[in-house]
């Protein structure tokens, strides 16, 4: 039995296979982890943030190797607004069919193709973003840190909405908007952060 596992242990090693412990798919703290959301228009901009329902983060010899993260468009929240009439009215257009259609697309999702770092702190991170059922690609820089058994991943994705299908009041699909014009820009503040 110990020549076998002996075996096993240097088969490994002549391989160059990582061990199990070297290989870790972290926990994601979902209360800790967030998902901020901005979007401007000609009279200002709107910000809030939507909850993550599920998170991975593949993590190998103090890496990022892969990952992804869904969110639930259904708890979407508006914060720069605190009048709770104009809240909910805001909060109900932006899950209508002019925005992101929350009763069809109840979820939105992101999985990374790929994770580019020389110091393991600073990536370029290409990925696939998925937003009402379609998918593009997206490139954005992460930045890493580890606090104690925490790893804390961070970074911005600017996307534009009309390649998801969301054309309301963009200036590339209606003219004459003048201060109705709303930006076709939106950016989404990552915050995952993992438990070794």
């Amino acid at each position: 039995m110990k020549i076998m596992i002996l075996v096993s242990l240097l088969a490994m090693m002549w391989t160059g296979q990582p061990s199990e412990s070297e290989l870790a798919l972290l926990n994601i703290n979902k209360t800790e982890s967030t998902v901020s959301w901005k979007a401007a228009k000609v009279t200002g901009e709107h910000y809030g943030k939507v909850a993550i329902s599920d998170a991975k983060l593949d993590y190998e010899n103090g890496r990022i190797q892969g990952g992804s993260f869904e969110i639930n468009m259904t708890t979407i929240t508006v914060e720069d607004i605190k009048d709770a009439n104009s809240n909910k009215r805001l909060v109900d257009h932006l899950k209508s069919d002019d925005f992101f259609s929350v009763e069809k697309f109840n979820k939105s999702s992101m999985t990374i193709t790929e994770a580019k770092t020389s110091n393991g702190k600073d990536y370029e991170i290409k990925a696939n973003l998925i937003i009402k059922g379609i998918s593009n690609p997206v490139a954005f820089p992460v930045t890493v840190s580890e606090e104690g058994n925490k790893v804390i991943a961070t970074g911005k994705i600017t996307f534009d909405r009309t390649k998801y299908d969301i054309k309301y009041r963009s200036g590339n699909y209606f003219e004459n908007l003048a201060d109705r014009l709303i930006y076709d820009e939106v950016t989404l503040d990552v915050k995952l952060v993992g438990m070794k």
